[in-house]
């Protein structure tokens, strides 16, 4: 065959192995690990294809054309008579040398590469002795270039933002302090950038929703507004917090604290019996918090509790709204994907000594869709006043997903359909999900329809959100931790003092839209990575004990065995000894040749832990 060139980003496998995803579209290459050429995960490579084996493109990496990275985290160790870093990222599977390093057993260390060819480099930080206090985590952010201190520039214009609003701001604000405006949040929460108040009116509702004024303070072309897109987003891993604007500001002036004047953007509502919006007002406002509540104080108020009499009229007019809104947004076809999330406990050390599901409450519920319909009415808002903007966009899923969730459900007896004279519609996807409520294979089916929806990003254009059904949406109600909210205050703001700056303004919004969205990536692989190693951490306990499970995963190694607590495991091919058994990959099953026995996606097993590699965040079991 005649050879041809891709540029393209690599996907380097902890087995050593490629894939080049080309940027104009098509078939990923495979490239062997002989023929990577020094190329890491993420990179940017043209490739040569020069083989097509099996309908599978192959190809050797020519040219790196841009390193995703120059930082990388591992542990010292020696290569020959050098020193050496081992990485901790089993993607990249060659020691960097650290030329004048001394050696320091046990150590962590971050380095950054001063030359490729041959691979070189210098330690820019110690973190500390491996598998000591925070170490661990703190290797798995500086990995992804998370740096958790603000640069001195950044730290000292917070330094100098005022502690109270000024007066002369507030005069020139509609006030809403008269409001019983409370903010619920759960019991540690420092940055609380929401309030809301609610009353019944004339058969219908007022609900206003009162957002931490944060443009206000950052500004643009300021060190505050350049750290923060840098940032793009808070990062929550298991043991800490990284904010993406410094406490001054977050926990501080920006925070929506009981009893302090405090500047904010207002969406207020009018919505009639059935929970549909007939009016709305954006504006900034001054408001003065009345009650600082948690989840648990106000779940216990809806199951009868008293305490909070002073609140109780706001509180029972937000629980009707919550009620009608989630009715409203069931009939228009709002997927619900009500996955229990994981939560690990930590002792003072940082050390793993429980792990439970994390189920949301009605207080919690009752917060998300005051939220979810402020960010719709703001979208709206933008929209039909012509005012540029961002977005929070999710597209229809594409069709070959949508055959291989299909796939899946076959098995079960279930289909995605829809008409022949429509597209699909989030109601196909919440059908299926209604009729495998409260069934085993539950979690296992939303998990798979999940994963069939396209990722979610940010855009300059309204796009609608495919799993909410909503035509428009965007973030409005998180700017303290969220730059695009920041961006969407932006926008607001100089859509009522400054209208002439806003085309300025947008010609910024594609780079914000998708600067973002990276971040966002980031974060959530960043946090995936903290809970995977302090669930390894918990589990290695645990060797040698039985636990019962269901299968979540098939692949042609093996299969992936959820438990109760939510930590998955892989159970091998090769210790299945009974049979040789053979993936088939239309039915989601290992199958005996012999038998014709059969692990299947939904099956309940029972399995022995039977080894933990917490440097690799992998669990593995073995078949009882």
């Amino acid at each position: 065959m005649k050879s041809k060139s891709v540029v393209g980003k690599i996907s380097v496998n902890q087995r050593g192995f490629g894939f080049v995803t080309p940027e104009d579209g098509g078939t990923d290459i495979f490239v062997a690990a002989e023929n990577l050429r020094g190329a890491f995960n993420g990179d940017t490579v043209k490739v040569r294809i020069t083989n097509i084996f099996r309908g599978r493109l192959e190809g050797h990496v020519t040219e790196i054309l841009e390193h995703a990275t120059e930082i990388v985290v591992g542990k010292l160790t020696h290569f020959g008579k050098k020193v050496a870093v081992e990485p901790d990222d089993k993607r990249i599977n060659r020691e960097i040398i650290l030329p004048g390093q001394k050696f320091l057993p046990n150590t962590k260390v971050v380095v950054k590469v001063t030359s490729w060819e041959p691979l070189r480099g210098k330690v820019v930080e110690v973190l500390g002795k491996a598998n000591g206090v925070g170490v661990e985590i703190r290797g798995i952010l500086r990995s992804h270039g998370v740096e958790e201190k603000f640069p001195p520039e950044v730290q000292a214009e917070a330094s100098r933002v005022e502690t109270e609003p000024g007066q002369k701001e507030i005069a020139r604000r509609i006030d809403r302090r008269n409001l019983k405006i409370v903010t619920i949040d759960g019991e540690d929460a420092k940055d609380l950038d929401d309030g809301v108040f609610a009353e019944e009116r004339d058969g219908g509702f007022f609900l206003g929703v009162y957002i931490a004024d944060v443009s206000y303070y950052v500004r643009p072309k300021t060190f505050l507004d350049g750290e923060a897109f840098e940032r793009g987003t808070s990062i929550y891993p298991v043991d800490r917090v990284v904010p993406m604007l410094p406490v001054e500001l977050s926990n501080g002036i920006c925070s929506l604290n009981a009893g302090v004047n405090r500047l904010a953007f207002a969406c207020e509502m009018i919505l009639d019996s059935s929970g549909n919006v007939t009016s709305h007002k954006i504006f900034p406002t001054v408001i003065k918090v009345f009650r600082r509540l948690s989840y648990t104080q106000v779940n216990k108020f809806l199951d009868g509790d008293n305490e909070l009499a002073d609140c109780a009229d706001n509180l029972n007019a937000l629980k009707k709204i919550h009620g009608l809104r989630k009715k409203f947004r069931d009939e228009r076809g709002s997927i619900d994907f009500d996955l229990p999330e994981m939560k690990i406990i930590l002792d003072a050390n940082g050390r793993p000594i429980e792990i439970t599901k994390r189920i949301q409450t009605v207080a919690e519920s009752i917060i998300e869709e005051c939220m979810l319909l402020a960010n719709e009415t703001v979208a709206r808002h933008t929209v039909t006043k012509k005012i540029p903007s961002l977005y929070r966009v999710h597209e229809l899923p594409s069709p070959d997903k949508v055959q291989t969730l299909n796939q899946l459900l076959s098995t079960f007896g279930l289909h995605v359909t829809k008409s022949a004279s429509r597209e699909l519609e989030p109601r196909d996807f919440q059908k299926i999900l209604s009729k495998v409520k409260g069934r085993p294979v539950e979690k296992v089916i939303t998990g798979y329809t999940l994963r069939t929806m396209q990722q979610a990003r940010y855009a300059a254009e309204n796009l609608g959100h495919f799993g909410i059904a909503a035509k428009f949406y965007t973030h409005f109600t998180s700017p303290i931790r969220r730059y695009p909210d920041l961006i969407v205050h932006r926008m607001l703001r100089a859509s009522l003092e400054t209208p002439d700056k806003l085309p300025t303004l947008a010609k910024k919004l594609d780079e914000a839209a998708k600067h973002s969205s990276e971040r966002e990536r980031r974060a959530i692989e960043v946090e995936r990575e903290t809970l995977d190693l302090k669930a390894a951490e918990f589990m290695s306990s645990y060797v040698g004990e039985i636990f019962d499970g269901v299968i979540d995963g098939v692949t042609n190694f093996g299969f992936f065995v959820e438990l109760e607590n939510g930590v998955d495991g892989l159970v091998r091919v090769a210790s299945l000894y009974d049979d040789f058994y053979e993936f088939v990959e239309n039915k989601f099953a290992l199958i005996g040749q012999s038998t014709g026995k059969s692990f299947r996606i939904g099956d309940k097993v029972r399995v022995k832990l039977s080894s933990v590699n917490t440097k690799l965040r992998q669990i593995n079991f073995e078949l009882i």
